[in-house]
């Protein structure tokens, strides 16, 4: 191998360790596309961001939380626009405010980061450093400790932003969000189960709806989900296509809520899974490969004859997987059915949507050694929900929505009229 084949690959393996993959991939980007003027703003903006983060930091160890104030007269006073120097170049932050009766009190770090080398370059390379290789508490008390804020500061602050986000993400209104679909799926959090919910509207954008804790996912769950969605305006009906995990708890709730003719789109990626679990490990192949066939086909017909053909051939096998594939048969091919071109099939067919962002859940909660209650478990979980969002992008093939509602409607009317 040529030394700058090797030196390319080392390279990359550098890149792919950073914190948040989503983020890897616009910044290098970005750095193709402008050179060192893109790597310096990214240096910046995260420059930025811990300078913030270092002054609320300090005000909340100086004051106290709010409605708990830590010394009588010394009160929180909003924030305002102002600047700080990192690596030697000024750039805009929010800047905290905190006073005494009727006079300002200056915070001391951000005194420190008015002097041109308040936040060396040394500094932020080590907190790059640390962030790229997920050391992320120990990067932020590392950094707020070189401007004098204690360990314990840092801690109360995450707390503060986090119950934050909780209170934002569980308290907004969904009245100007119309779903065409939504995934329902569970992430365990803590030994607790998550049902969350992810909208798609019509314009193929997606929104992180809500979410319902509970010891297992049941029936109930699901239904004081639904019932807490509706509460904050999201208006659900027959019309609206879930996507689901299999869960006969959210499959029941589903029909019974929303009445019998309610389509609902298997996951093919968990039965594919569980059809495996049955078999013994030299039919796992075949039996992946029978069943991603029959569900490529673009034809509903096609499909079905596929399928049937792996129930057939799976019965020879193992009862049980035959059984489990013939449990969800007509729920598999509901796409199908509503005659869903390929592109946009790929989005609906499965819960990977949902999926991505769970993913992104357990790479920021990694560092989280264990969840002391369950108001942990959920601030953390709202504020990762609400930072996925961020990198949420428009489904493929959403130009073709409309004509999928058009077909649900026909496909409604049809099995009414039957």
């Amino acid at each position: 191998m040529k030394v700058e084949t090797k030196n390319r690959k080392k390279a990359m393996a550098g890149f792919r360790q950073m914190s948040n993959e989503q983020q890897q991939r616009q910044q290098v980007h970005e750095i193709i596309q402008n050179g060192t003027q893109a790597l310096n703003e990214v240096s910046l903006d995260l420059g930025r961001q811990l300078a913030e983060f270092i002054l609320y930091s300090e005000r909340e160890e100086r004051a106290g939380p709010d409605y708990q104030p830590r010394r009588p007269g010394l009160y929180k006073w909003a924030s305002e626009p102002g600047s700080v120097y990192v690596c030697g170049q000024k750039v805009r932050v929010e800047r905290p405010r905190l006073r005494r009766g009727d006079k300002e009190v200056s915070l001391k770090s951000y005194q420190a980061m008015q002097e041109t080398e308040g936040f060396s370059e040394q500094l932020l390379g080590q907190s790059l450093a640390g962030l790229s290789g997920r050391r992320y508490r120990e990067t932020l008390v590392n950094a707020a400790e070189a401007f004098g804020v204690s360990p314990s500061a840092v801690s109360a602050r995450l707390v503060e932003a986090t119950t934050q986000k909780l209170k934002e993400f569980r308290e907004r209104r969904l009245e100007d969000f119309a779903p065409v679909a939504v995934f329902l799926d569970t992430v365990h959090r803590g030994g607790t189960a998550f049902v969350v919910a992810l909208g798609l509207d019509l314009q193929g954008q997606k929104r992180a709806l809500g979410f319902w804790e509970g010891a297992t996912e049941n029936a109930e769950v699901a239904e004081a989900l639904l019932v807490e969605l509706e509460g904050r305006g999201l208006k659900l009906n027959a019309k609206v296509l879930f996507i689901i995990d299999g869960g006969k708890g959210l499959a029941k709730t589903l029909k019974s809520r929303y009445g019998r003719k309610l389509l609902v789109q298997r996951c093919t990626i968990h039965k594919d899974r569980n059809l495996q679990a049955h078999l013994p490990k030299k039919y796992r192949q075949e039996a992946h490969r029978r069943f991603r066939l029959a569900l490529e086909q673009n034809d509903y017909q096609e499909a079905e004859t596929l399928l049937k053909e792996l129930e057939k051939w799976l019965r020879a096998i193992n009862e049980s997987a035959a059984d489990s594939l013939l449990e969800a048969f007509q729920e598999l091919l509901t796409l199908h059915r509503l005659k869903v071109p390929a592109l946009l099939r790929k989005s609906l067919h499965s819960t990977n949507p949902i999926e991505s962002l769970f993913s992104r859940v357990r790479l920021c909660e990694k560092n989280i050694k264990r969840y002391r209650n369950s108001t942990m478990a959920q601030r953390w979980l709202a504020s990762v929900l609400l930072y996925g969002e961020k990198s949420f992008r428009t489904v493929k093939g959403h130009a073709h929505i409309q004509a999928m509602l058009a077909n649900i409607v026909t496909e409604q009317a049809t099995s009414s009229s039957s």
